[in-house]
């Protein structure tokens, strides 16, 4: 608990700090589980009908993107209560505002998607995923709901395409360039080094 820094020091810091590492890294967890999930389970229950375990993995979906927005949220409310280390000194102008685009880009996303899912859900009638009973946003309406759904699939979508950009930039800096981009926010920051 005694890695808080104000605002300011943790600018000057060259890494992440730890719960910003944790957050990042819990969120990649979360989304590698969620959107091979989301794949699967919309193929299989098309192909079987929705016969079984179709509706445990849209609950399981459900309940992980919840999750996603839950981290999302607090990783936010961090960042700006805390900011961000400077940028690499190395990386060339277009580069930072690429880098900037992309990250907020992935932020909006990350809030959009799980709230299009929940919205979406919503339309449907009340829902309990494995029994959890959770808030509707909005009244039955069955048309509402597919139209919601569409636009929930291409967001996602767009939150694959840039997080595959986040992730070949970070490959990029690490093999290519092979400066202190990635090792910035590596789970072991400060042990980890460029090749």
């Amino acid at each position: 608990m005694g890695e808080r820094k104000p605002r300011g020091a943790e600018a000057e810091d060259p890494t992440y700090s730890v719960t910003a590492r944790r957050l990042h890294w819990w969120t990649v967890v979360a989304l590698a589980i969620q959107v091979p999930l989301g794949l699967f389970m919309v193929r299989y229950g098309a192909a079987t009908n929705f016969a079984e375990p179709t509706g445990k993995l849209y609950d399981s979906h459900k309940l992980v993107g919840l999750a996603i927005l839950t981290l999302l949220l607090a990783r936010l409310a961090y960042r700006l209560a805390h900011g961000a280390p400077a940028a690499e000194p190395t990386v060339e102008l277009w580069q930072k505002t690429a880098s900037h685009i992309t990250h907020w880009a992935i932020y909006a996303l990350l809030i959009i998607v799980p709230m299009l899912g929940w919205l979406a859900i919503s339309y449907y009638g009340p829902f309990a995923p494995f029994g959890i009973k959770l808030p509707t946003l909005a009244g039955q309406d069955d048309a509402k709901a597919r139209e919601v759904f569409h636009w929930h699939r291409l967001a996602a979508y767009a939150l694959v395409l840039f997080i595959g950009m986040h992730v070949g930039a970070a490959l990029f800096h690490y093999a290519i360039r092979r400066d202190g981009v990635l090792q910035r926010m590596w789970v072991s920051a400060g042990r980890f080094r460029s090749r």
